[in-house]
Parts: structure tokens; sequence; C-alpha cells
């Protein structure tokens, strides 16, 4: 029976011969790079030069992008090699199923990463959403890998129930580049698709409104942790 919109509640399923095989989707918030866990809230030698010395992981819009959603892993681990500028890329791996595939080049004629050829990791989670939501597919947010970036996609999960596959651009330089199984090849943040349909008010602001962007502004640059007690206490 699919779930109902009041448990608010995303589904990963696989095959059944692949559980226990393949890495499941994580918790965005529960997979933290590890330069992120080691970087320090505050960089003691900033004190003495003034600076506040806060680092990004005090910085709550950073740090909200980066834990939205989950998490999709690669599935083994891949051999990627990238020659000519990037305009060839080559792929091996030990696994029973495909894990990168081609895409045409013309389907993506005169792109920004043009002559990047388009290529796709194979996922063998499907995503079930109650009715009403959809998938927000990116690169995984402020986690640049240096070999790749995939292509963003929304996805009607609560209705397409088929694996979904992830287009994207071998960016390393040029050589032999291994991405480990178990590594974060796509970030999904589901939402509900009644949200794109807000309106837009585009005018100049008002009095009170200058004063509640001066009264925030002040507020957040004053106090520590400001916005993260204020942004909280109004959901």
């Amino acid at each position: 029976m699919f779930l109902t919109p009041k448990t608010r509640a995303i589904r990963f399923l696989c095959r059944p011969e692949d559980d226990g095989v393949i890495p499941p989707p994580v918790s965005a918030k529960t997979f933290m790079p590890d330069w992120f866990r080691k970087l320090p809230a505050v960089d003691p030698e900033k004190l003495s030069t003034g600076d506040s010395g806060l680092t990004v992981k005090r910085c709550m819009p950073f740090l909200d992008a980066m834990t939205a959603g989950w998490i999709i892993r690669l599935a083994a681990t891949v051999r990627m090699e990238i020659s000519d500028g990037g305009k060839k890329v080559d792929t091996a791996w030990d696994f029973d199923r495909t894990l990168v595939s081609n895409h045409g080049a013309h389907q993506v004629a005169g792109n920004p990463r043009a002559p990047l050829p388009p290529c796709k990791f194979h996922n063998y989670w499907s995503i079930r959403t109650p009715p009403g939501w959809s998938c927000l597919f990116v690169q995984p947010l402020n986690r640049p890998n240096g070999i790749f970036e995939i292509i963003s996609g929304v996805v009607d999960s609560d209705s397409y129930a088929a694996e979904i596959h992830f287009p994207f651009f071998a960016t390393g330089a040029d050589g032999l580049h291994i991405i480990e199984k178990g590594a974060p090849i796509a970030q999904v943040i589901p939402f509900e698709r009644k949200a794109l349909e807000l309106s837009a008010d585009i005018r100049a602001e008002r009095e009170d409104e200058k004063k509640d962007r001066s009264r925030v502004f002040r507020n957040t640059i004053s106090t520590d942790g400001w916005y993260r007690r204020f942004a909280r206490s109004q959901r």
C-alpha cells in the first residue's frame, strides 16, 4: 500500500537480489564529508586579526543545503579513464550490472560543457514519494569531487516507479580516477509540487519591510547563532 501524504515518507526500493549488496541511500545530514567534519566552527588564528573566525560550519544556509534530503551512492567501484582534455571517457567495473553508459552528444549539442561527452551513472534504487511530491536530483551540494558533475533534474516520483539514472559530465583531469563503491553520486531532495505554484510579488519594499530587513540583518551579524535559532523558530 502506498504511503499517505500524512506520513511524508520517501521510499527507496531495490530488487530483492540487490538487498545487502548495493549501498543503501543515506540521509544527507548523516553523511558529511571528512573535510567538513575536520573543519573547526571557529578558526582561532583569525581572531587575532579582528576577523570573527567563523567558518562555513556555522553558516546555516550552507549547512542546510548540504544536509537536505538523501544521498544516492555508487553501487560498485568504477574506474574512469579521462583523456584528450576530457573529450574521451572510458569506464570499467567489476559488477554484474551496468554502472556507466553514454548519452549521444547530439542530445546536449551546444551546451556549456562541450566538447565533454555526456555519460550516465546507473542507479538501482527506485524512489517513491507520496501523491503530489516530486524529487529534485542534483550534484551533492557543497561536495565537489573533482571528477564528475551530474546534470540536475526533477522527477515526479509519486507516479514514476522505475529506476532513475543520472546523466553526468566527467570534469576531472586527464588520467585514471577511482570512484569507490558507496561514493555519493546524487542528492535527492523531495518537494511538494504545489510549492512551485506560488505567485510572485515584485515591488519596492514598504517602510515596515525595510525595518524587518534591517532588524534581521543586524541580529544575524551581531549574535552568534541567531539565524539558526530564528529560522528554526519560524518553522
